[in-house]
């Protein structure tokens, strides 16, 4: 069963390439890789407004769950591993969450997901430093959150012809 959560965790292991051409750097990119894993999944998301939403809030007490047992009863300890990267994907799709499943959307919500996840403006920050399995995915799901309200806000302005 940890086998199973490892992978799981890990991205089926996606997040071990960036180690294997810079095993010496700390951020290795991995966090963008699960990203990038997490995109296709995307797609695959209910358009209903309820039933995305109840799909959404299982996924992030799903990878709470791995990232607890992978973190404290597996290999990947230490504060938010940069190899457990099934919480990229809770904030990706975050990120995504009530928004159209087309390309420029989803490289929208790619692009500032991954911008506020890597600089942790509040409130990502203040879950960042919680030392638990909650901080682990709950920092993704608010830099996911905020890439959201960015792109809803640009919609709204849009639609009302000031841009």
């Amino acid at each position: 069963m940890q086998k199973i959560i490892n992978a799981l965790a890990t991205g089926f292991y996606i997040s071990y390439l960036p180690a294997l051409v810079i095993p010496f750097k700390k951020n290795t990119g991995a966090g963008f890789l699960g990203t990038a894993l997490a995109v296709p999944f995307a797609l695959l998301f209910p358009q209903d407004f309820i039933l995305s939403l109840v799909v959404l809030l299982a996924f992030w007490v799903f990878c709470v769950w791995v990232c607890k047992k992978a973190k404290f009863g597996g290999k990947y300890k230490g504060h938010d591993n940069p190899k457990i990267v099934i919480d990229e994907a809770a904030g990706y799709f975050t990120a995504m969450l009530f928004l159209p499943h087309t390309w420029p959307y989803l490289l929208a919500a790619f692009v500032l997901f991954r911008t506020f996840d890597t600089l942790k403006p509040w409130p990502v920050s203040h879950f960042d430093k919680m030392p638990n399995a909650l901080g682990v995915v709950f920092d993704d799901v608010a830099a996911g959150l905020l890439a959201n309200i960015c792109i809803q806000i640009f919609i709204i302005i849009h639609r009302a012809g000031i841009i």
